[in-house]
């Protein structure tokens, strides 16, 4: 174990922690634990959603996804970036907007207070949807941080999985939502630099071994060089559509992103956001593409029996401890941005929407934010447990889950937003179909053919426009 890397590392958590326990110590209500209480500014607002938009899934799974499908993996980067980029430029205000109108915390209680005729129905079974994917979610990234951490310092997987649990539940129970977002904040510049500084010196390295990345994909075969992974015709492009459909999932229906915009103080600060947000993704997104593409030219298609471990590996190789330990450091604050996002947004799921909402449970501030820290250790105990039995990739879960939340809530929130007919019988169609079709993709195989994330998104859609006509809205 490389005592350089391991100190440094150390200081990080200890950062971490640090941070939740200045929040701890504020006089904390339910919505300032939840939603920050407008006390945040915009641009930390920004990173914080970017950080906890682009989690393990970016910085392990697309840099191991383009190390083995080559270029065909920048379809994925275009739908991720677009979906982004039309989120923030036309959805962030919105979301402001709506949160004050309706002076809402969550999501599913946007939906219920909107939409009164379905709003029990609807605060339940979106509340239902948010903590079981979630749940996925955060085991996803606990697992993640275990992946870097046995490669980074020799441990067991085990002992990393529990090292990250622990020290993102402690911070996200202590401060809630603000230090969530000023750890956010911090994991966002890390990921950041490591996603801009590695590829750069990547390029140097190749260019001083005389080696070619387009040589080294060519050679490769498998379609390793080819823009559609050797696919001609109709089945070229179901497979661009299939990687550019992560777009789908952005475009309003995750809750944890979602969370960032009704957090807003005015337009002012969207406008930042959005100037901070959309730069921090067009690098971010670049970098990890190419992070991918040269470690397959570097190192070769056998150098990791885990394509989602190329990045530690990389680090390691190529820079001198100290600096490789900083880089590391971002690896692992993607997975703990992440996770503190979904463990507050299911949080919130409990104890706002079910607990006070639904159970009309009437708490003081002191019970109800008591109430949020005790859910956040329980789904994050749950959260752990999965983590440790799963044999899914980082790529796979969040796949799912990106299409079970996002592509259901999605097609709700685009319609609230822009379609004064949309009743209340829509949003429950949307979320129905959405769920159901996730589910039936994932336990069927259908998503090897056509991906989960578009046919939830579509189907919720056409449901969620169906069933506004069949029940229309009530004046």
């Amino acid at each position: 174990m490389n005592q350089i890397i391991l100190i440094e590392f150390i200081l990080y958590l200890l950062l971490m922690l640090g941070v939740g326990l200045y929040f701890s110590k504020k006089k904390m209500t339910q919505e300032g634990f939840l939603l920050g209480a407008k006390k945040i500014p915009g641009w930390a607002l920004a990173l914080s959603e970017r950080a906890t938009g682009e989690s393990a899934w970016l910085i392990l799974g697309l840099t191991g996804f383009a190390f083995t499908a080559g270029l065909s993996s920048i379809w994925i980067a275009i739908g991720c970036v677009s979906g982004i980029v039309v989120s923030w430029l036309w959805l962030a205000n919105n979301f402001r907007k709506e949160r004050d109108k309706y002076n809402v915390l969550t999501l599913p209680d946007y939906f219920a207070v909107k939409y009164k005729n379905q709003g029990t129905f609807i605060r339940l079974f979106s509340s239902i949807i948010i903590i079981f994917f979630f749940i996925l979610y955060v085991a996803a990234q606990f697992s993640g941080a275990g992946k870097t951490l046995n490669i980074t310092f020799g441990t067991s997987k085990m002992l990393g999985i529990i090292i990250s649990a622990i020290i993102v539940v402690a911070y996200s129970m202590a401060g809630g939502f603000f230090s969530v977002v000023w750890t956010d904040v911090i994991q966002g510049i890390l990921m950041f630099i490591t996603l801009i500084v590695t590829p750069i010196v990547g390029l140097f390295v190749l260019s001083h071994n005389n080696i070619s990345i387009m040589h080294a994909l060519q050679t490769a075969g498998r379609g390793m060089n080819s823009w559609t992974g050797s696919a001609v015709g109709f089945a070229a492009g179901i497979l661009i559509f299939n990687n550019f459909s992560w777009f789908f999932g952005y475009l309003g229906g995750q809750p944890q992103l979602d969370a960032r915009w009704m957090a807003m103080k005015s337009n002012r600060d969207v406008m930042i956001g959005k100037i901070v947000a959309i730069s921090w993704t067009l690098l971010a997104y670049i970098g990890a593409i190419m992070i991918g593409l040269e470690a397959f030219a570097l190192f070769g298609k056998g150098a990791v029996t885990d394509a989602e471990q190329i990045l530690p590996i990389m680090l390691m190789k190529m820079f001198p401890e100290w600096i490789a330990g900083l880089l590391l450091a971002g690896a692992v604050a993607a997975m703990m941005s992440t996770a503190d996002s979904q463990l507050l947004v299911a949080t919130s799921s409990v104890s706002e929407d079910i607990i006070h909402k639904y159970m009309k449970k009437n708490l003081r501030e002191r019970q109800l934010v008591l109430i949020s820290r005790i859910t956040v250790l329980s789904v994050g105990i749950i959260a752990f447990i999965l983590a440790i039995t799963s044999k899914s990739l980082i790529y796979t879960i969040v796949g799912w889950a990106w299409a079970g939340i996002g592509c259901s809530f999605a097609p709700a929130v685009i319609l609230s937003f822009f379609w004064k007919k949309f009743s209340s019988a829509g949003v429950v169609a949307s979320l129905i179909g959405g769920f159901i079709t996730t589910v039936i993709w994932m336990t069927t195989g259908l998503d090897k053919i056509f991906t989960a994330r578009a046919a939830s998104f579509i189907i919720a859609f056409i449901a969620a426009v169906v069933f506004t006509f069949i029940a229309p809205k009530k004046d």
